[in-house]
């Protein structure tokens, strides 16, 4: 299987997956990128996975769904371009020889879900939609922050060589946030001076890993010591929820 992030708008990943002949895609908020990589690679698009309603991740559905008969697949609880079939957390789905199973993660959106497979070329795929990024996480646009910790929780629980394939390039700008709240994290300064060094030859910093994320995230790691006291010393917060809640303000507002 070959995976490939295609740029879209000014920062967005539409994830393809294919075989040599049939291809999914994920969230493909425009057409364009996906019908342009269907040509160039000789690929039939067989499915469309799509993680919540946002136009940025839905925008080319039905689009790509007229030009190529693809299969639209979403969310149980959210508004999403007709027709498709619905799926909720535990739900399972075979495509292109994979297994997917279904999580509900809800923060971002109120019905949010992520698609994982346990074995794509013997290594766990996660498409985790705007709920999870690199170095950070989705802001809280209709959900709560106990719904969205629990989400990572969820998440943060998955094998550690699990690929993590966000919709966003966001990673510099949640590292430079991340460093502010942990900065004796040397994890957190390798992976820092990798990505940049990524970005430089204008290569994607995605998929990263849970493994990763579990080292290097502040919002999985909110519960550590030196996180939680980073954000008590600017909040009132004390409980595990709060100091998430208070955690994400801090990034909303970071500069």
């Amino acid at each position: 299987m070959t995976l490939i992030p295609l740029p879209a708008f000014d920062d967005n990943y539409i994830w393809m997956l294919h075989d040599g002949r049939q291809a999914l895609v994920v969230d493909p908020g425009d057409e364009q990128p996906v019908l342009q990589a269907l040509q160039t690679h000789g690929l039939q698009l067989k499915a469309i996975l799509v993680t919540h309603h946002h136009i940025d991740h839905v925008g080319g559905v039905d689009e790509l769904r007229a030009a190529t008969g693809a299969a639209v697949y979403g969310p149980a609880g959210e508004a999403m371009p007709e027709p498709l079939q619905r799926f909720s957390d535990g739900d399972t789905l075979e495509l292109l020889g994979l297994h997917f199973t279904v999580l509900d993660v809800p923060g971002h959106t109120a019905g949010h879900i992520a698609w994982y497979t346990a074995d794509c070329d013997g290594q766990p795929l996660l498409f985790c939609g705007d709920t999870l990024f690199s170095g950070g996480c989705g802001r809280l646009f209709e959900g709560t922050p106990a719904q969205m910790l629990a989400s990572l929780d969820k998440l943060a629980a998955l094998p550690g060589q699990t690929r993590v394939c966000c919709a966003h390039e966001y990673t510099l700008g949640n590292l430079r946030f991340a460093r502010a709240v942990d900065p004796d994290n040397a994890a957190l300064q390798h992976y820092t001076r990798q990505c940049e060094a990524q970005r430089a030859r204008q290569l994607p910093t995605l998929p990263s890993t849970i493994a990763l994320e579990r080292d290097i995230n502040p919002f999985l790691r909110s519960r550590q010591p030196a996180v939680a006291r980073a954000v008590q010393a600017r909040s009132t917060a004390r409980d595990e929820v709060s100091v998430f809640a208070a955690l994400r303000e801090w990034k909303n507002e970071f500069r």
